[in-house]
């Protein structure tokens, strides 16, 4: 089975790059399989990793940036791959 983590914040107003540079910049305590960094108007940056795993794996993630950083609160969601048909 693969596992899809999503990690979404906001950057506080004019700190798109900064919030992007950061993510960049943060290690994961294991390799996933695939990781894909991707941003979208109003400073949004998310960040999409797969594994190798059961759905309820325990799964290294991204921390919450610095609160003056962001927004609001980061976002998490959790997916698993489904056969086509």
């Amino acid at each position: 089975m693969t596992v899809a983590l999503m990690w979404e914040a906001r950057a506080a107003a004019g700190r798109g790059e900064e919030l992007l540079a950061w993510v960049r910049e943060q290690p994961l305590a294991a390799e996933p399989l695939r990781r894909e960094v991707l941003r979208a108007p109003q400073d949004r940056v998310l960040v999409i990793t797969w594994w190798a795993a059961s759905y309820d794996a325990e799964l290294p993630e991204l921390p919450e940036p610095d609160g003056e950083l962001v927004t609001r609160a980061v976002h998490r969601w959790r997916f698993e791959s489904v056969a086509d048909g």
